[in-house]
């Protein structure tokens, strides 16, 4: 089973970002307010499809229709996929129509999109077939801030398509493991666990990502400083194994100086990202292209950033959470064993730990239990339904209600170490998505326990799902506003306008968008 969280139920929430950084004014010129709109992906026919079906319901011939077909598929490879339309009657959303070009062996496509597709249900995520042509598509209603990634699948298989449910679903099931990218999408993200890719889509007023490496972020690639990856193995005592560890070190940084010479004055001392997962950062979503770009343009200053693998899923499930053993190996073997070879920051304040999932979940604890190594936290859909026991991979019965995390934040002892402005503790941030079942319920149940305790705490909550395609642009505005330099990033030569930076970390993200999401099993998560 995934680290994903159970997702069941809806989620309701008041505190989503939206529009918070448009891609463009013009964008967004003729959009609503999107505060209170439904977020809840819906079933509907986008105008084109309809447009085709009723030309081609009036062709006169085969070859007219089949001139139709043609024309259809070279506006689509012009434009790229899915269709994303307007609506008049729905201004503040979005038809957004997914495409699969088949031939006489298609006999179903399934699409698997997070926050989108139900796993639980894949029958209601394939796509319809557009008689007497070679045309499959499936739209969904989005509203216009949603974001996502996604994958699809033919099934060219022999034999008679299951009648039962339950078989379907099996077969179903079964045809995920040969989903690709989309051919007509250019936007792609890697896959966490395969060697293959996801496509991704984003909506007109989708929070923009110009720090990430997507091929359209507008990031230079080719004039900036670039900082170095390096990869080194330790020999991690507290997991009992050796590790893999990427370390990212900004422009002009000295390997192998000691961090603390005599005379050496604190702003010569790097601030420091620990990050889980860093097989995915660095050795597929390069993350360094991301650092590289907030330093040069001067919103995050030189930082350098540990971030040791995942090694793989059983791993992984093993390892992370709310492990005291992973923790120790974060705080007592990483961080010193770099500290003696660079020159990082000794300071709590400046020092982020950050995971996704139970990265996510992992990084939470560390702050709480070791708030003098760590004192921020950035926690993107953290897996708030583990808690010790559990057998690894699964999902807790009890998944909504308060979490596990919460009743241990509860009854940790006072007197933690006083950080910034006198607030004990780590700075904790948390993105969540709104398809994501009860994880807005749990973070809500954290914050106020972790709040109570004298904790700053800021959330995130946007209209996506359990998802790297939301996290890589996150991850950079967290950064940017807890070791950020405090310059105006909209100014920026590669940022896009709207982009907020500074240390208003004791309240909810400004500017944000409300809504509900009818909460759906995703199609796959990390």
């Amino acid at each position: 089973m995934s680290d994903c969280p159970p997702l069941e139920g809806r989620t309701d929430t008041d505190d989503l970002t939206g529009l918070t950084n448009p891609p463009t004014p013009t964008d967004l010129t003729d959009l609503p307010d999107l505060t209170g709109l439904d977020a809840t992906p819906r079933p509907v026919t986008g105008p084109r499809i309809a447009r085709l079906a009723r030309q081609l319901q009036g062709a006169r011939d085969a070859a007219a229709r089949d001139a139709l077909t043609e024309a259809f598929w070279a506006e689509a490879a012009r434009t790229g996929t899915p269709l994303v339309e307007e609506l008049d009657d729905a201004p503040g959303h979005r038809a957004v129509t997914f495409l699969w070009r088949g031939h006489r062996a298609t006999r179903r496509v399934l699409l698997l999109a997070r926050g989108i597709t139900d796993r639980d249900h894949l029958a209601d995520s394939l796509l319809h077939h557009l008689p007497g042509t070679d045309i499959w598509y499936l739209g969904h209603r989005l509203r216009a801030d949603h974001r996502g990634s996604y994958r699809m699948v033919a099934d060219i298989s022999a034999g008679a398509v299951p009648a039962d449910p339950v078989l379907l679903q099996r077969r179903l099931l079964a045809l995920r493991a040969h989903a690709g990218a989309d051919p007509l999408n250019r936007d792609r993200i890697p896959a966490r666990w395969r060697d293959a890719e996801d496509s991704v889509f984003a909506l007109p007023a989708a929070p923009p990502q110009p720090w990430t490496g997507s091929p359209h972020s507008g990031v230079p690639r080719g004039d900036i400083p670039r900082g170095t990856v390096e990869r080194h193995t330790l020999a991690a005592g507290a997991l009992g194994a050796e590790r893999d560890v990427w370390v990212y070190l900004p422009p002009d940084a000295v390997p192998y100086r000691p961090a603390r010479e005599p005379g050496e004055r604190d702003g010569h001392w790097l601030p420091l990202l620990v990050l889980c997962d860093g097989d995915m950062w660095f050795g597929k979503l390069g993350l360094r292209d991301t650092v590289d770009a907030l330093i040069a343009d001067g919103v995050l200053p030189p930082l350098a950033v540990l971030a040791p693998d995942a090694v793989g899923t059983a791993t992984r499930r093993l390892e992370l959470g709310g492990r005291e053993s992973y923790v120790s190996f974060l705080a007592d073997e990483v961080v010193p064993w770099a500290s003696a070879r660079w020159p990082l920051t000794g300071r709590a304040g400046r020092t982020v730990v950050a995971g996704q999932g139970l990265g996510g979940m992992t990084a939470l604890y560390a702050g709480l239990t070791r708030p003098e190594r760590f004192g921020a936290v950035v926690a993107q859909s953290p897996s708030l339904w583990w808690r010790p026991g559990l057998e690894p991979g699964a999902v807790a019965p009890d998944a909504v209600g308060t979490p596990w995390l919460a009743t241990l934040a509860a009854g940790l002892r006072d007197g933690l170490p006083a950080g910034r402005d006198g607030a004990r503790g780590a700075v904790v941030h948390f993105d969540v998505g709104l398809h994501e079942g009860a994880l807005a319920e749990h973070t809500e149940a954290l914050r106020a326990v972790l709040r109570a305790r004298g904790h700053r705490v800021t959330r995130n909550v946007h209209n996506g799902g359990h998802d790297y395609a939301c996290w890589r642009g996150f991850l950079a505005d967290a950064l940017v506003k807890l070791v950020g330099t405090g310059a105006d990033a909209s100014a920026a030569p590669s940022a896009g306008p709207g982009i907020g930076t500074g240390p208003a970390l004791d309240v909810d993200a400004a500017g944000s968008q409300s809504g509900t999401g009818l909460t759906r099993s995703s199609a796959g998560c990390p």
